[in-house]
């Protein structure tokens, strides 16, 4: 057998990176990167294989899709279909896996320890790791795409598609691809649904099994794939087992894709303008030029020195001179990969309405400024620039989550790098060329665009319907006069272009403190220290001790009583915000591509302020952002942007995902006081520059201020910093005793109440559940270890039930939520099922759940407290982190800053029957005692509208006669009067697909005869089919479900009570009391002396 081959062995690393590398390949070609990290408690894996939608079928798209969901689905050494997710489920793990367009990503994580309070790396029996990574392999040496799981696994995809007809970005990005040259697989649709990857290829006598198999023996082959695998193992423990795990992988020596001899664009998809009409009410412009595969220039990256002028916002830039002429809110810019062999440069504006009248005008002036950058030979101080501040991000990353490092690296290690700079080759430029930007910039000509304008309004005479998402959308060559003045644009000189345009000023933000005094600690601080605690300023300090970067995160609470007592208030709030915002955009870029960056933002008990980053000019940034909010000026034109914006932005929520958008009324309606985006929207056509004028001086006149600061900065620093703070502000205290008190409404015990909400958006067809059920105070601490661990043990039986076999929609949670004061266990689903019947199936859920609670080993159960345990002792990755982890304790006001270990404490000592009789008592929809709300987003369009007057008999007789044309077309004679009888006794009304599909059945096999393989077809077929007419005809849908018989049957459950009037509802209920801090905050007042 030959040897494993070791292709590097040091990679260049960031300075404080603490793990060792090593690149391998495999005799059978499989390249992979192994990872020692000795501090991490998360393993990970990762598989990148060369193939993706580009490689699918034309007459069967979505196949590179369809096989990532049915490689999941079993192998020959693991065949249970769900052996893999519940050896990660019960290690702290999780997976997941995508498809790109020349990329399959498969990845997952786990926990890196065998106990959860083992620290050395574990053996290989003991080892998560192993476990999973053997269950992983065999993905890619012997995959069973088991028949049973077919169509679920199908109806999966198909249901991940309805999930995104209604977004933009996926309907946008289609557009684009649906409108590029149909001989380039850019053409194609990627995800695929029933019709493309089941129905049709059926129709046309294809056996789909044998074609997702086929698919996966042509293009699955070990010299595709990449593999990363990071782990706490030594490197040679982890070279054995991939050597072993994954040496049966086939090399079949296939080559790599290129689509070098055609591009996406051909001249007849070139200088034309496509006006495409949106589901949210957003402007944009895209221009999108046809540009080089930078894949072998990763030493230069080109694209970045365009993307870098193109795409600034500060003096003399594109944005911020049609942000000036009121045309513009936002402008990006970069090179976007197509696949081998080619990509786009593309330019988007966010475009205001006098923007989208103009916009002819706006791409006139982007290309005067490309004739400038062109006429400009290329700058090497601009490139210094870049590459330097590249080097210092590159220097002082900081270590991301497990999985999302393998996934990523898997993915570039596809690329043509020097195998020592997989991690740095595409973070680093390492060359001024400036023959390569002059050739970079030459593709941005002209006579190599095409345009894109997406409005709701503008044009209004769309002609066309996208054939996989229905946009509309009109296309048409660029007019000549138009082309012809952009061509004018682009050969402009210096006297032609606007003065105002001009390459950016060198960038006085870029850090040159760079340096930490590192101290030895024994054990990190698990809490901030409190060193100012007066009754109008709290100041909490930690100097980092765990990362010892050069950056440092400022977090203010300024606390107003006026901010959120009013909608109203809360719309001035954000519109004061928002201004403030727009007038320092060009004054803070410079620092956000310096690594330094801002937010303000509003609450309902005040204003945010947050400074990020490298901690040299922290202090530089802040005192701007507080002048700017004492002094802003409100200019009635950009109050008038600022505010169509948000108004935009209002309306806008509403065509929202349906889960996005149900917990917004769970947390209204179990609020004593808070507000939904309808009410603000009733309140911000009445504003006016006046009206904030005179409310910003009340909103800043009193207030507390609370700050955290934390990282590279030392106590004199946090001091300095707060006391800026209040010297430029100059609020009056606002005493604790005004402060607002937050509370939640307690579910009365026994209750069950739903509140139904209709979507707004009428062409999305799914409805949405939130079924929440209250568990009770958020400081009780035994209640919520036990919430956590049923949050733990329902987590993979939920989604392996609820989506995987009854494929109730795509999107399935379960779990713990918690509020300010209160907490409880939730399910959401979203779904084209009704939600009644989503109500019902978690019932039966829970009730099976109960049972196996009730027969669970005292292994399995020790098992999931172990896996939780290691899930909340994941250690913090990186200072940003640590940062919210300490936010979060002090915005909650319980200071709780050991809650980890206090959770930890409270699991460890929990028992099974401690677990039974908690889901009796609170959970079971059996029990007397639990108090359930559930919020029911519902679809516009329900199959009783669509009925209107047609009667029962009717409909019986429209199915009869859809049935028999049905047949008949799949050449199955039909004698009308006996497959009436079969249907008898079926109540079509009611909806009940399976007595309907089993009737079919019957008369295929006992009346008409049919080869029993024909007749499954027939039926299979049918089931679509029957999906489609009944609910034409008004029908409400059983749901037919693979196994229906097999389902869980649920319960019986008291009446619910609907929600009529949401105030009488909260008024009739008590609140909580409001939070208090766990311990007296003395107790973090700083007692040593500061690192």
């Amino acid at each position: 057998m030959q040897p494993v081959e070791r292709l590097a062995d040091k990679l260049e690393a960031p300075s404080l990176d603490d793990r060792s590398y090593r690149v391998i390949r495999l005799p059978n070609k499989l390249e992979a990167l192994l990872v020692h990290d000795p501090e991490t408690d998360k393993a990970s894996a990762s598989v990148n294989v060369k193939v993706g939608s580009f490689s699918d079928a034309d007459d069967m798209p979505g196949m590179a899709h369809a096989v990532e969901h049915l490689l999941f689905m079993g192998t020959k050494k693991y065949p249970k279909e769900n052996a893999y997710s519940q050896y990660l489920a019960s290690h702290s793990g999780y997976s997941n896996a995508y498809t790109a367009s020349t990329e399959t990503n498969y990845f997952f994580e786990v926990s890196a320890n065998s106990e959860s309070s083992d620290s050395a790396a574990p053996s290989e029996g003991e080892s998560p790791l192993y476990g999973a990574l053997d269950r992983f392999a065999q993905f890619f040496v012997a995959p069973l795409f088991l028949s049973e799981t077919l169509d679920r696994e199908l109806k999966a995809v198909d249901s991940e598609n309805k999930k995104n007809l209604q977004s933009d970005n996926w309907r946008l990005s289609q557009l684009n691809k649906s409108l590029s040259n149909p001989k380039h697989p850019y053409h194609h649709f990627s995800t695929g649904n029933l019709e493309t990857l089941r129905d049709a290829p059926r129709k046309r006598g294809i056996e789909i099994r044998k074609e997702f198999m086929d698919f996966h023996d042509k293009h699955y082959s070990a010299n595709r794939m990449k593999l990363v695998v990071l782990g706490k193992e030594p490197l040679d423990q982890l070279e054995s087992w991939v050597a072993d795990l994954f040496a049966d992988v086939r090399n079949k020596d296939l080559p790599l894709n290129r689509w070098d001899g055609i591009q996406p664009y051909s001249d007849k998809e070139v200088l034309t303008q496509v006006f495409a009409k949106p589901v949210m009410d957003t402007r944009l412009l895209d221009i999108y030029f046809p540009y080089q595969d930078e894949e072998h220039m990763f030493t230069t990256q080109p694209s970045r020195y365009l993307s870098h002028l193109i795409g600034h916002e500060g003096p003399g830039s594109i944005l911020a001179y049609i942000k000036a002429k009121g045309w513009a809110n936002g402008l990006s810019a970069g090179e976007m990969d197509v696949c081998p062999g080619s990509a786009f440069f593309t330019i988007s504006i966010r475009l205001t309405a006098d923007g989208l009248k103009d916009y002819q005008e706006v791409v006139k002036i982007i290309f005067q400024y490309i004739s400038l950058m062109k006429e400009t030979p290329p700058q090497k101080w601009i490139v210094d620039e870049i590459k330097g501040m590249a080097e210092v991000d590159f220097r002082f990353k900081q270590k991301s989550p497990a999985s999302s490092f393998t996934s990523r690296l898997s993915s570039v290690m596809q690329k043509p790098l020097p195998r020592e700079w997989l991690l740095s080759g595409t973070k680093l430029i390492r060359d001024f060329d400036a023959d390569a930007i002059t050739k970079a910039l030459s593709y941005l000509r002209t006579d190599n665009y095409r345009l894109t304008v997406v409005s709701q309004e503008f044009p209004g005479d769309w002609d066309h319907k996208e054939k996989w998402y229905g946009t509309e959308y009109r296309t048409e060559k660029i007019p000549p006069d138009f082309e012809a003045a952009v061509r004018k644009a682009g050969e402009s000189t210096a006297k032609d272009r606007p003065t105002e345009l001009h390459l950016p000023h060198v960038n006085e933000f870029i850090p040159t403190r760079l340096t930490v005094e590192k101290k030895e600690v024994s054990e990190p601080s698990k809490a901030p220290k409190l060193i100012r605690n007066e009754e109008g300023v709290r100041t909490w300090w930690k100097k980092d001790d765990r990362f010892w970067v050069p950056k440092g995160n400022i977090v203010t609470t300024l606390r107003s009583p006026l901010a959120g007592v009013t909608p109203m208030n809360v719309v001035k709030t954000k519109l004061y915000c928002e201004l403030v915002k727009d007038a320092l955009v060009e004054y803070s870029y410079d620092a956000e591509i310096a690594g330094l960056e801002y937010n303000l933002d509003y609450n309902l008990t005040g204003l945010d302020v947050d400074i990020s980053g490298y901690n040299d000019k922290m202090p530089v940034l802040l005192e701007k952002v507080l002048v700017s909010m004492r002094d802003l000026e409100v200019k009635p034109d950009r109050f008038k942007i600022v505010k169509e914006r948000i108004l935009r932005g209002y309306r806008n929520h509403i065509f929202q995902q349906p889960y996005s958008q149900v917990g917004d009324f769970t947390r209204w309606l179990g609020t004593e006081r808070g507000f939904i985006t309808e009410q603000y929207l009733a309140e911000l056509p009445h504003l006016t520059p006046e009206d904030i004028i005179s409310f910003k001086p009340q909103l800043l006149h009193q207030m507390h201020i609370e700050v955290l600061v934390h990282g590279n900065l030392y106590k004199e620093d946090a001091l300095r910093m707060t006391t800026l703070i209040e010297s430029t502000l100059k609020p009056r205290t606002l005493p604790e005793l005004q402060w607002q008190v937050r509370r939640n409404l307690i579910l009365p015990k026994g209750s069950d109440s739903t509140y139904v909400r209709t979507l707004g958006d009428p062409a999305n067809v799914n409805n949405c559940i939130e079924y929440y059920l209250y568990v009770g105070y958020y400081a009780d601490m035994d209640l919520r270890a036990r919430l956590l661990l049923l949050g733990q043990l329902t987590d993979e039986p939920g989604f392996n039930q609820l989506r995987t076999k009854e494929q109730l929609g795509y999107i399935v949670f379960t779990g713990a939520k918690m509020a300010a004061t209160t907490m409880g266990y939730r399910v959401i689903i979203q779904s084209e099922r009704a939600p009644g019947y989503l109500e019902e199936r978690i019932n039966a859920f829970l009730g099976m759940f109960a049972k196996s609670l009730e027969d669970m080993t005292q292994q399995e159960f020790e098992s999931h407290k172990k896996s939780l345990i290691n899930k909340r002792l994941e250690k913090i990755k990186n200072l940003d982190q640590e940062t919210s982890r300490f936010w979060g304790h002090i915005g909650s006001e319980y200071f709780n800053f050991l809650q980890v270990e206090t959770d930890v404490a409270h699991i460890r000592s929990l028992t099974k029957q401690d677990l039974i009789d908690f889901f009796e008592h609170y959970i079971h929809p059996t029990s007397a005692y639990r108090a359930k709300l559930s919020v029911h987003m519902v679809a516009q369009t329900s199959p009783k509208q669509v009925a209107g007057n047609i009667t029962p008999s009717e409909q019986k007789e429209k199915v009869l006669g859809l049935l028999t044309k049905y047949m008949t077309s799949m050449g199955v004679g039909v004698d009308e009067d006996k497959l009436s009888l079969h249907f008898n006794h079926i109540d079509v009304a009611d909806g009940d697909q399976s007595a309907m599909i089993s009737a079919v059945s019957k008369y295929l096999t006992e009346d008409a005869q049919v080869p029993e393989e024909h007749a499954q077809q027939v039926v299979e077929q049918g089931q679509q089919l029957m999906s489609t007419i009944l609910p034409s005809l008004g029908i409400e849908v059983q749901p037919l479900t693979d196994g229906a018989e097999d389902l869980p049957p649920a319960p019986p459950v008291k009446k619910t009570v609907f929600i009529e009037n949401v105030h009488d509802y909260k008024a009739g209920l008590e609140a909580t009391a409001g939070p208090r801090p766990l311990m007296d905050l003395s107790e973090f007042e700083e007692s040593e002396p500061k690192l």
